[in-house]
């Protein structure tokens, strides 16, 4: 080897060893950065996980589009945005697609809104959203759809929807 392709070579592994260190860290910085946001967040609520919710928790945020991965809860008492009324599980298997999680997610929750809201969804002010396994998350094992009342004109709710017949 010359000694021109020796530099060549060391040059190309330190540019690769630093490229490395400095992918690795982003997720550092996003965590560091993640943490310093929440912590000057004043927003009401606690951030959690989406794979903890459970039906009857609020949501201070309206529910977001795209992939989530976490949401502010806050005591229904207080105003809100959104509410967890129903959940159902999709059958285990091979990954259905988005499309078919959806459209069970859609008729689930369709079903579901009467019975909580005390109201067919059709004569309702309210609306109904979702939360459903993604391909990555099917590989985890997540199987749940979580059904969210929410108010089309994102006006905060007071209190649990539950019966509201609205």
């Amino acid at each position: 080897m010359t000694t021109e392709n020796f530099w060549r070579r060391t040059l190309a592994i330190a540019t690769v060893a630093a490229a490395a260190v400095a992918l690795s860290g982003c997720s550092i910085i996003s965590e560091v950065t993640n943490g310093i946001s929440d912590a000057v967040d004043d927003s009401p609520g606690t951030t959690q996980d989406i794979f903890s919710l459970e039906v009857g928790d609020c949501e201070a945020a309206a529910p977001e589009e795209g992939e989530v991965e976490d949401t502010k809860t806050i005591d229904c008492a207080e105003p809100h945005q959104g509410e967890i009324y129903a959940a159902s599980m999709v059958p285990d298997g091979d990954f259905p697609g988005d499309a078919a999680i959806g459209e069970q997610a859609e008729a689930d929750c369709y079903t579901a809104f009467e019975s909580f809201v005390g109201i067919s969804w059709d004569d309702s002010i309210y609306n109904f959203s979702w939360y459903f396994p993604t391909e990555s998350s099917w590989a985890d094992g997540d199987r749940e759809i979580l059904c969210i009342v929410y108010h089309d004109g994102g006006e905060s709710i007071t209190g649990s929807l539950a019966g509201a017949a609205l």
